[in-house]
């Protein structure tokens, strides 16, 4: 799938300015049938409001990357932001900086860093410390903050994520990274050596095994959160923004800080850091009208599925939809409801399975009165590429002049 790049005579940046899209995510919606009920999760969960959407719009299945291909979460939204996550790859590392707030500058490197638990002999016993919470953990991260030793002329930068998750930031000349991964992903075993896999990232190798060195040194006597597993190094390079290709002013509100990274990458404003989900309607409802663009995202789906929780994940679709009619009262003239990837509870983890796309507007062509990926596999916008949803909507606001004479 190539990527489609939009003419810029094909926008219309003044009728943009007037558009309100939002784009609501639930991640991981995508799922597989139950073996008894023959129903996925969706499918399951009673979506009264999803529904009453679906009754007025084009539905589709979206496959994020490629067929067979499964999307991490970075790749699967930038597809949806309408960038072909097989030309535009970045890291964990780098989304996970930007999504904490750190202004990145291109030729700086970055890592998604995990609080472990380490025996006396160097094994993993468990690869998230217990999962300390956030007080806990930012007490962890600053010990190691006032205690480290610097190399000379690489600027070291420890900035706590949430629970165990914590972001690593290099900035200095001659840096690369091009790295391996330190965790060996299952409990039991010594955390890999530091790698790197080009000349151009052996200073950054030299770096880093002196850090998680003196990490391990520092925190010996923490009886959970005793040392650093490294992974998702990214090297940070200037994305074009949504405005820039698509003449949409762009804003994202999202609990979690990975989603507002990989927001802020295309050029997104931070319209807040929610506490709940009922809270992320609030900052909606605070910030309508300044935007053209608003990208909600909802974790919980996502986080059933990985715990192979199907009902779990049922009601957390379900507490979704009970804040529809929020986002409807807004009166916008797209609604968007996708998800980044499919994490169907069978398999515990992301999947290839297309994602069940609800696209509302004015112009839509309803074909059921049913959100779900039976109905959506039916529906007028067919199989398509998550890099068409951000024409779509455009096409569907009116935001679009015809191609040609």
């Amino acid at each position: 799938m190539s990527e489609i790049v939009l003419p810029e005579a094909q926008v219309d940046r003044d009728a943009v300015a007037g558009a309100r899209i939002v784009l609501i995510v639930l991640d991981g919606l995508g799922g597989l049938p139950d073996p008894v009920t023959g129903l996925t999760e969706l499918e399951t969960a009673r979506t009264p409001n999803l529904d009453a959407l679906a009754a007025g719009a084009s539905l589709g299945m979206l496959l994020p990357v490629q067929a067979g291909i499964t999307p991490g979460s970075g790749p699967g939204h930038l597809s949806l932001f309408g960038y072909d996550p097989t030309r535009w790859m970045i890291g964990r590392g780098a989304l996970s900086a930007l999504g904490v707030g750190v202004d990145l500058e291109p030729g700086d490197v970055a890592a998604r860093l995990n609080l472990a638990t380490f025996d006396a002999g160097g094994r993993v016993t468990d690869r998230r410390a217990g999962r300390p919470d956030d007080e806990e953990a930012s007490r962890v991260v600053r010990r190691v903050v006032e205690a480290l030793v610097r190399p000379d002329g690489v600027r070291i930068t420890l900035v706590h994520e949430k629970e165990h998750r914590v972001v690593l930031l290099l900035r200095g000349e001659g840096l690369g990274a091009d790295l391996g991964d330190t965790d060996p992903l299952e409990p039991g075993r010594l955390p890999l050596p530091v790698e790197a896999r080009s000349p151009s990232s052996e200073r950054t190798a030299e770096v880093v095994a002196d850090f998680l060195r003196q990490a391990g040194e520092i925190l010996s006597d923490e009886p959970r959160a005793n040392g650093f597993l490294a992974r998702g190094w990214a090297a940070y390079e200037r994305f074009p923004t949504m405005e820039e290709r698509f003449g949409l002013r762009s804003t994202v509100i999202a609990r979690y800080p990975m989603y507002r990274g990989v927001a802020r990458l295309v050029g997104m404003t931070v319209a807040g850091v929610p506490e709940s989900d009922e809270a992320a309607l609030d900052l909606l409802e605070r910030h309508w009208g300044g935007h053209d663009l608003y990208f909600l995202h909802f974790k919980d789906p996502d986080s059933r599925g990985h715990d192979g929780d199907f009902d779990g994940k049922v009601r957390a679709i379900e507490a979704v939809d009970a804040l529809v009619p929020r986002v409807t009262a807004l009166d916008p003239d797209v609604v968007i409801v996708t998800g980044d990837h499919s994490t169907p509870t069978r398999l515990k983890e992301h999947s290839w399975h297309h994602v069940p796309t609800l696209l509302w507007s004015a112009f839509g062509r309803p074909t059921a009165d049913r959100f779900g990926e039976s109905t959506c596999r039916l529906g007028d916008l067919g199989h398509f590429h998550g890099t068409d949803l951000v024409p779509l909507a455009l096409a569907h606001a009116g935001r679009l002049v015809k191609y040609g004479a």
